[in-house]
């Protein structure tokens, strides 16, 4: 039985006349109830799936679920996640069926995203017996801006057998790195903050030149080693050099005197990333993305009404049109993970366990909780909703929202009705 209407809120009514209940998040139940997101995601190429928040369980949940469905019944091929690119070249050979079942911890090279590792072993499953396979596809710069190194040192091991000429060059750049190197960009910033000027713009001069000397040896090291070999290299020293831009950036906005659009770089590249596994995948493939919100959205972040941010979506938007469609996830109450900066933590900041406010009015979690039962787990497309006074204009963001027009930056929304941080966070 729908909630009773309210007069006053005309997008919530919308919502009561237009979205599905979804009756469980149970990643292995029957899927008939997820065959309203056939439709509203139509014939796109690139889902995106988000969630407000890391280290949610429920978003855990229905992102495996919603995995399954797009796989299973709507034949989409690959899943890219907001992990490093050259992190998870070797976990797509894994989930094809390469190496021992129990070869997951040693190929890893970076810690693995909260519920990524029971998405990787059950892509392996399906694959056995599936007649397309899965791939799995890292779009991120390395270690989420923690690191050149798991992108640097590929590139050194790929000179050695192309343009041995150059290889100092990457061995300056590597050396320079592995002093700053952490789990994240938030412990990585202020490590590199730490270093001389002379070592950072040194680290910054050998990059630009290691791309361009990349860029102009390309027919030479194709007939070494291939063209995909070629253009795998040049997309990890692509990587690290928007890595580097992000560390500067970041540190920058640390110290106060920052550029807010600078950390565009890390999206730019993420979003370059989704196309690349596009273009080279085989022909009929349609992605999954799975990534925060605030990266899938398809509008600027802003604060005061000025853009700070242009974000993946924004970029994959304008790329391919509605051939991109960004489902956000969110819920209406229950607890989420704030990540306060520390830098004494292993990643740069701790999980607090926070309790969530009552949702805003004008925030879309309001107009769910307006709209559907209690209880009820909401599904709504977003492309037809009416503009204008009433539609909301904020989503949460952690314990806080994220002032946008969230009908313009999501195609669809999936709320739950509550939330909690998932058990057994190593931070």
């Amino acid at each position: 039985m729908s909630a009773p209407s309210s007069g006053r809120d005309p997008f919530a009514q919308w919502l009561r006349d237009h979205a599905s209940t979804l009756t469980t998040l149970d990643p292995d139940a029957p899927l008939d109830d997820l065959e309203p997101l056939r439709a509203l995601i139509g014939d796109a190429r690139v889902v995106g799936i988000g969630e407000n928040s890391h280290f949610i369980h429920e978003f855990g949940l229905a992102r495996r679920r919603l995995l399954r469905f797009l796989v299973e019944r709507c034949g989409f091929t690959v899943l890219a996640f907001e992990y490093g690119f050259s992190e998870a070249l070797p976990l797509d050979a894994w989930v094809r069926g390469a190496g021992p079942d129990d070869d997951l911890a040693r190929i890893t090279a970076a810690d693995l995203p909260m519920g990524a590792r029971e998405l990787l072993h059950a892509l392996r499953l399906h694959n056995r017996t599936a007649a397309r396979p899965v791939g799995y596809a890292g779009v991120d710069i390395p270690a989420a801006g923690g690191s050149l190194l798991p992108a640097l040192r590929p590139v050194a091991d790929h000179l050695r057998e192309t343009d041995p000429g150059a290889l100092p060059l990457a061995e300056t750049a590597i050396g320079i790195a592995e002093r700053f190197a952490a789990g994240s960009a938030a412990a990585a910033a202020p490590a590199w903050r730490r270093l001389e000027a002379a070592e950072q713009d040194a680290l910054t001069t050998a990059l630009a030149r290691l791309l361009i000397r990349f860029r102009a040896a390309e027919p030479l090291q194709v007939a070494r080693t291939g063209r995909y070999a070629y253009e795998v290299a040049l997309r990890r020293l692509e990587a690290a050099t928007h890595a580097d831009h992000t560390l500067r950036a970041m540190a920058a906005l640390f110290a106060g005197d920052g550029i807010t659009i600078d950390l565009s770089a890390r999206e730019t590249y993420m979003a370059g990333s989704v196309l690349w596994h596009l273009e080279r995948a085989e022909p009929g493939a349609r992605v999954v993305l799975m990534a925060h919100n605030a990266h899938l959205q398809k509008e600027p972040v802003a604060f005061d009404g000025s853009p700070v941010t242009l974000p993946m979506g924004h970029y994959l938007h304008h790329a391919l049109g509605d051939d991109y469609f960004a489902l956000g996830v969110t819920s209406v109450g229950g607890r989420t993970a704030e990540m306060p900066l520390d830098e004494n933590s292993r990643f740069g900041f701790t999980v607090d366990d926070t309790e969530l406010e009552p949702p805003e009015p004008g925030s879309i979690e309001a107009a769910f909780a307006g709209a559907l039962p209690a209880g009820a787990v909401g599904l709504a497309g977003l492309r037809r909703a009416p503009r204008g006074g009433g539609s909301p204009d904020r989503t949460r963001l952690q314990s806080a929202y994220l002032h946008v027009p969230v009908a313009d930056a999501f195609d669809g929304m999936l709320c739950v009705p509550s939330s909690r941080v998932a058990d057994g966070i190593e931070i």
